[in-house]
């Protein structure tokens, strides 16, 4: 009897100073004003090179990508009233979510963004 089990995931190494580092970075740059761009950089950059940073790139893009979306559909709703709480919404979860992914990256960790598409 054959059953459809994922193979087991390879053990993933310790993560290192230098990449918890580069995690923060990637999620402050999104607070300072370069929210898709400064992440992408650096994804582009260290990816090859650190599995976690790859993972971490991928899940803040995807994060800065969809929640993009999200406020542009309240600013064309704005023209209807109805996307001026949504805004004001989207807006304090992006930076909510982006300070738990600083937190969760200081720790190691990749946090997982609520609501996001994965498309990379």
């Amino acid at each position: 009897m054959e059953t459809n089990t994922p193979p087991p995931s390879l053990p993933q190494s310790p993560v290192t100073q230098d990449e918890k580092t580069l995690g923060i970075v990637m999620h402050v740059l999104c607070l300072v004003g370069f929210p898709i761009l400064g992440p992408l950089v650096v994804w582009l950059i260290k990816k090859d090179q650190s599995s976690y940073i790859d993972r971490q790139g991928r899940e803040l893009l995807n994060f800065q990508i969809t929640y993009f979306f999200y406020a542009l559909a309240s600013f064309l709703l704005c023209f209807v009233l109805v996307g001026i709480p949504l805004l004001i919404i989207v807006g304090i979860a992006t930076i909510v979510l982006t300070i738990i992914g600083i937190v969760s990256a200081s720790e190691g960790n990749v946090y997982r963004f609520p609501l996001t598409f994965r498309l990379l």
